[in-house]
């Protein structure tokens, strides 16, 4: 997998949020012409895009702004994380509790509460910018006990 795309409507506040999760930007630029057009399927389109990834980490997530046309926004505005073609983007972090905290910090809001699975996990889901669930997932029980 190369990347995944999210369409948000404030760029800069979808990089500050994802780089609170340790992610690095790696580029920013505008899209549009011939190929944009083609590779979309919307005539004029025009974008800007930053391109996030994790240090040393496979993967990039493309955050995209929609200048032309204008972004459609989701109906419901804030779907549950149960709706067809939903997805999130799940992160390992070391203390759920104060990632939580830090991105409240950027807007997020927990969907419920920090829950924890067995001994193995304590898990959560966030709404971050433009209605994006993130999942947290800290690991409670490894290897060594």
């Amino acid at each position: 997998m190369d990347n995944i795309a999210i369409v948000v409507d404030d760029l800069d506040a979808a990089i500050a949020f994802f780089t609170e999760l340790g992610m690095e930007l790696e580029g920013r630029s505008h899209v549009e012409g011939a190929f944009a057009d083609r590779t979309v399927g919307i005539d004029g389109v025009r974008s800007e895009i930053a391109m996030m990834r994790i240090a040393d980490g496979p993967g990039r997530l493309e955050l995209t702004r929609n200048d032309f046309p204008e972004a459609i926004a989701a109906t419901p505005q804030n779907p549950a994380p149960n709706t067809l073609g939903l997805h999130r983007v799940m992160f390992a972090v070391d203390d759920i509790d104060e990632t939580v905290a830090r991105l409240e910090s950027h807007g997020a809001e927990l969907l419920d509460e920090i829950a924890r699975y067995e001994d193995q996990y304590r898990l959560c889901y966030l709404r971050g910018p433009a209605g994006i669930i993130v999942a947290l997932a800290e690991q409670i029980g490894g290897p060594e006990g």
